[in-house]
């Protein structure tokens, strides 16, 4: 009996362990994993501050309160998932900079690209959803003006505006269509996120100097993972200092 003989295990080495990496990827191939991790860190708080979240009109900003004053480490939990957000956003706009400084979307990864955008629409719509649940003043007004621009589609445009709603204006059904939405949405994203990794492990990474050859490459365990981990070590401190000295810093007023 062999562990690595396994479907599941085999499959997890041959993408995590031994896939073969060019061997002069810099540190902005690292934003990639990064990115992976703070998907996770999103889940994972997410997962925590929905137990407490009450997704109605007259329950949940003060739900959002009762988690940042009474519940054990409460306040933790939505700074990081809040300040995660944004944080996850810029990662993934220096991902896809290094992608298109190094043309990592030519041939003949155009479906790793395609996957890609999508993995991007997806972030936009789930981290806008999440911006409503609070139910702040911002929030309804958000939601009230970013779904109306879907009345402006032609035939169809007010019947997803109303489906969108739940009703004839933004209010409780729409609240709780979203909250439903913001939790369904990350995990289509890891979905995504899977098949985006698929896809490019089928053709092999780019590397800096654009030349593909099968000579020059090495395990990605343990090499990438020491130079990842460095990124990750330098993120958390970042993230940590920006939690716990301006974690407003990024929201709204």
């Amino acid at each position: 009996f062999s562990l690595l003989k396994q479907p599941i295990s085999s499959t997890l080495n041959q993408h995590l362990i031994d896939y073969p990496t060019p061997s002069n990827l810099s540190y902005w191939w690292g934003f990639g994993p990064l990115a992976g991790i703070c998907l996770v860190i999103q889940i994972v708080t997410g997962v925590f501050l929905a137990m407490h979240h009450t997704p109605h009109v007259d329950l949940a900003f003060n739900s959002v309160e009762h988690i940042m004053r009474d519940v054990e480490g409460g306040w933790l939990l939505r700074y990081m998932h809040a300040n995660g957000a944004s944080m996850f956003l810029i990662v993934v706009h220096l991902h896809i900079f290094r992608g298109l400084y190094h043309a990592s979307y030519s041939s003949p990864r155009e479906f790793v690209r395609c996957l890609g955008v999508v993995i991007f629409l997806l972030m936009i719509v789930t981290a806008f959803i999440g911006y409503v649940l609070p139910w702040g003043q911002m929030s309804f007004w958000g939601a009230t003006v970013i779904t109306s621009l879907a009345s402006a589609i032609p035939v169809v445009g007010d019947t997803i505006v109303t489906w969108l709603w739940g009703g004839f204006s933004v209010d409780n059904a729409t609240l709780n269509r979203f909250f439903s939405l913001h939790h369904l949405l990350p995990f289509i994203l890891v979905g995504a996120s899977l098949l985006h990794l698929a896809a490019l492990h089928q053709y092999g990474s780019n590397n800096p100097l654009g030349v593909h050859s099968e000579m020059d490459k090495i395990a990605f365990y343990p090499y990438f993972y020491v130079k990842d981990l460095v990124g990750w070590v330098a993120f958390a401190i970042f993230f940590s200092i920006w939690i716990f000295y301006a974690p407003n810093v990024l929201g709204h007023p």
